[in-house]
Order: structure tokens, then sequence, then C-alpha cells
């Protein structure tokens, strides 16, 4: 909890140097962004040693809240945005994580393999699946087979059809009552 309460200090001082979170929206960040990543973690719990790519991380979110609450799994967060980057490392560094690395480029640029990718509100999923196509490990370390988890918003009916029969599409609304998550959707791509 105390790292939690310590994220959205830092949060809200770098804020003011560098937006990465809109200004507008920076006092809901524990509910938008802190506890909106946090659906994955109600989603699975990751096993110790498990490697996750936050791919399109932006000022850290889902990478940061997950790395908090699963301190045993190696995170790598990339995204091609040089200031949010510097943004994130300041919040790695300001909250003592020792379970994130972070890179500044694009997900090709990531040669690494994981049992997750993890993404929020960052593509359609066809290019979530182009991105990351052979990224992944074949062994499997946790209760689901390795993939895609993405957070995402709206109407998804046409960008999943061709998903339909392989992705998992849970309502994060059952597991948060905000009005916030009323729309909000978990999405599990077996890859």
């Amino acid at each position: 909890m105390n790292q939690f309460e310590a994220c959205i200090e830092l949060y809200k001082k770098w804020n003011q140097k560098i937006n990465v979170v809109s200004r507008t929206d920076i006092d809901n960040l524990e509910e938008r962004h802190i506890k909106h990543s946090l659906a994955i973690a109600k989603f699975i719990t990751f096993q110790p040693g498990t490697d996750i790519l936050d791919l399109g991380t932006g000022g850290g979110f889902p990478g940061i809240p997950l790395a908090i609450t699963f301190p045993e799994v190696k995170f790598v967060l990339v995204d091609s945005i040089g200031k949010k980057i510097k943004v994130v490392n300041e919040v790695v560094a300001g909250l003592g994580l020792k379970n994130v690395e972070t890179i500044h480029g694009r997900a090709e640029d990531v040669k690494q393999k994981f049992d997750f990718v993890v993404t929020r509100a960052v593509a359609p999923m066809e290019n979530l699946e182009r991105w990351t196509h052979g990224k992944f490990k074949k062994k499997n370390l946790n209760a689901i087979p390795n993939g895609i988890i993405a957070l995402k918003g709206g109407d998804l009916t046409e960008e999943l059809k061709p998903y339909r029969k392989l992705a998992i599409i849970e309502d994060i609304s059952q597991w948060y009552k905000e009005e916030f998550f009323e729309n909000k959707k978990l999405v599990y791509l077996p890859m």
C-alpha cells in the first residue's frame, strides 16, 4: 500500500513537469490508471519467474502497478516516446522497483521472449498480434497459456471478429463498480 501511495505522489510530481497523464485526468489517477491496470491482476495471478512485456507503456500503465503487485515477476516496459520513458524511469527509481526494465523503442526492437504481453489502449488486436509475433515463450508457467492481455474500451465487435473463437473477453465492471469501468474490457488472446 505504501508503494501505491508513493506511486500516486510521484506521478503527480512528474506530471507537472512532463505530461504523461492528461492534466484533467491526474486527479483520477488511482481509479482510471492504477485500478484499471490492476484489472489484469483480477484476471490472472502471475507466477514468480513470469516475464511480461508492457507494450506501449506510456506513463507506465499497466506495467508499474502490476510490478508493485507481483514483485517476483519481471516486467519490460517499452514505449517509443522518450519523455514518457523518462518519467517511467523516475517512478521506477522512486519506488525502488527491482523487477522493471525500460526500453525507449518499439516492440519490433525488443528481441527477448515473454510469457505475456500486456497493453492498455494501445492499438487494435490485429496490430498487437503482428507486433508481438515471435515474442512468446513456448513453455507456459501460468494457469493460462502465454498470450496477449489487452485492456480496451468501447465497441470491440468488429475488431475482435477474427478472434471470437480464440479470445476471452471479460467485462472489467465485474470487478469494479465505478462508472468509468462500464464499457471497459479485458481481452486475452492466447498465442
